[in-house]
């Protein structure tokens, strides 16, 4: 059995998910930014390293460090229901991303939160502002559950248990074509 198309689209989306993830997270920080009177100075994109945002101005970094985790998962979830309008048939792509999105986010904060003492990640920015555990705690373990929640079923899409590795090929080319353009744009940016 050939598995090529399948393994394409296991690595592609999860690949795309990654980074696209990582730009939804700080688009959250920039709206969040702007939302409270600051001033974004750069937002770091590159395929080979972790994101962020820089501000010039940041009157309220509670704001802007939840920001980043909130539109990050909401966002995603806007996208999925989009596509589910619109082009049902491949919705079950952006729900993976709707779920990878939700569990990446939920993990950052709730698993942050045990290492944040004096770190400048957003988990360590929430607490140094006021912040507490249970409170990034409260958020990422739903945010967790939610994620697996939307990826339940979603195996046979992605050629997992009776589908035998069959998946639409048009998605696994899709998929790859979206990596490739992120990876472009981001390297094309960073620079």
């Amino acid at each position: 059995m050939n598995r090529f198309y399948q393994v394409l689209l296991i690595v592609s989306s999860v690949g795309f998910c990654w980074l696209a993830m990582m730009v939804l997270h700080e688009l959250g920080h920039v709206l969040n930014a702007w939302l409270g009177g600051g001033s974004v100075m750069r937002v770091y994109l590159h395929p080979l390293a972790f994101s962020r945002t820089d501000l010039a101005v940041n009157p309220h970094p509670l704001l802007v460090a939840w920001g980043g985790a909130i539109w990050g998962c909401l966002l995603p979830l806007v996208i999925w229901a989009l596509v589910w309008l619109l082009c049902r048939p491949q919705s079950y792509l952006a729900a993976f991303f709707a779920g990878f999105c939700l569990i990446a986010n939920g993990a950052y904060l709730a698993g942050g939160s045990f290492f944040a003492h004096g770190s400048g990640d957003d988990a360590g920015v929430i607490m140094a502002n006021g912040g507490l555990q249970w409170q990034l705690i409260a958020f990422g373990v739903p945010a967790i559950a939610a994620g697996l929640y939307v990826w339940g079923g979603l195996g046979p899409k992605f050629g997992l248990g009776p589908a035998r590795g069959e998946v639409d090929r048009r998605g696994a080319v899709a998929m790859t074509a979206l990596l490739l353009l992120l990876v472009a744009a981001e390297l094309v940016l960073a620079r």
